[in-house]
């Protein structure tokens, strides 16, 4: 039996960045958690210990901050495509450059005067190979409720069942979704919002019979309203209301009164594509 060195690679997460644009008296800020990751032709170092083909990581972080500044940073998917592209057109032994974004947002308050954001995260992922390209984008912790509207009944029953149905509940999730684009170039912050306000009106005007419903029309409407969008996988928390009894203290509890569950939670994930467009150039997800 042989043991032999199965798909790898490596970079450096989590590089903070914060990048201020000095435009005059009125300020740009942008803030961003940058992960760079390479893979190719590094089998030397794991078998024999030979580090002649490997970029340190430190000089990856030190890239990321000296595009900061010769470059400037824009939209992230523009900042990821930059990095991703000069990793495999500088490094001969690298075949592959997936670089991901997170994007904290911040409110202006004057023209260098700023209050971080406290709602959901952008997310972007770029892969650059010798043979193609492909950028994600996305969004985390996109909390949505809906307090009607929503029913869970008519499910598989056996003897550990004790879930009751229901025809009026609260629907809460926290989003995280991923969206796969036709190509490596379009108005990225245009159609990222364009992403999230579809994913808020499905939500918002879906009534539920299901969570899984839910997330077929939230898909669904994405990408009828994106065009530029070739598929998107979401992941869909049940954030647990539950009714409080009341009835020991004499009072009925008409769907006013709940408890906020944490854990476990049920969890739906799914993908929503167009059926007549090419597969991903990679596995995306990972």
């Amino acid at each position: 039996m042989a043991i032999v060195l199965g798909p790898n690679r490596y970079g450096k997460a989590e590089t903070r960045l914060v990048r201020v644009h000095r435009d005059g008296d009125t300020h740009r800020l942008v803030d961003l958690n940058v992960g760079v990751a390479l893979s190719g032709d590094l089998s030397a170092t794991h078998l024999t210990g030979d580090n002649a083909g490997v970029l340190p990581t430190d000089t990856m972080k030190n890239t990321v901050y000296a595009f900061a500044k010769q470059h400037g940073v824009g939209e992230p998917e523009t900042f990821a495509l930059l990095l991703a592209r000069h990793f495999v057109e500088t490094q001969g032994q690298v075949r592959s450059a997936r670089v991901t974004v997170e994007s904290f947002a911040w409110d202006r308050l004057g023209p260098h005067s700023f209050r971080r954001r406290g709602e959901h995260t952008r997310t972007t992922a770029v892969t650059v190979t010798r043979e193609a390209t492909q950028v994600v984008s996305g969004v985390t912790g996109l909390v949505l409720m809906n307090t009607t509207a929503s029913e869970f009944h008519g499910f598989v029953r056996d003897r550990y069942t004790t879930l009751p149905e229901t025809t009026d509940r609260i629907l809460a999730t926290a989003v995280d979704a991923k969206w796969r684009h036709l190509g490596d170039r379009a108005d990225w912050g245009t159609s990222f919002e364009g992403a999230v306000d579809a994913l808020t009106d499905a939500f918002v005007n879906t009534y539920s019979m299901s969570l899984q419903q839910t997330l077929m029309s939230m898909g669904t409407m994405v990408l009828t309203a994106r065009p530029e969008l070739a598929e998107i996988r979401l992941a869909l928390p049940n954030k647990h209301h539950y009714l409080v009894d009341l009835s020991v203290f004499g009072l009925e509890n008409e769907n006013e009164v709940f408890l906020a569950g944490d854990r476990p939670y049920g969890l739906i994930e799914g993908t929503v594509t167009r059926d007549d467009v090419p597969p991903a150039a990679v596995e995306w997800y990972l």
